[in-house]
């Protein structure tokens, strides 16, 4: 397990806000995740944007995109015995 670091709740406005150490490598306003669990305990880590960069990037394409589908791909017979592709003498 990692270094352990300590935390102070505090009151802001009507809202408890959580007091984090810089070393935690936060920058501010940046969104973290916070995840409850039944023992009373919490996670949290940085917020994942590779869902929104990949919504972005379907966005972009055109309407056309993939109309004909993939078309075929041509590839050729795999050896699947194990040895690397080698054959054996006769």
């Amino acid at each position: 397990m990692g270094e352990e670091y300590k935390a102070k709740v505090f009151k802001s406005g009507n809202s408890l806000a959580l007091r984090l150490p810089r070393t935690l490598g936060l920058s501010d306003g940046e969104e973290v995740m916070l995840v409850p669990h039944d023992d009373g305990s919490f996670s949290f880590w940085k917020q994942d944007r590779s869902r929104d960069i990949l919504m972005g990037l379907y966005g972009s394409m055109s309407a056309g995109f993939m109309a004909d589908g993939r078309g075929d791909i041509n590839q050729d017979e795999r050896d699947w015995r194990g040895n690397g592709g080698a054959t054996q003498a006769a």
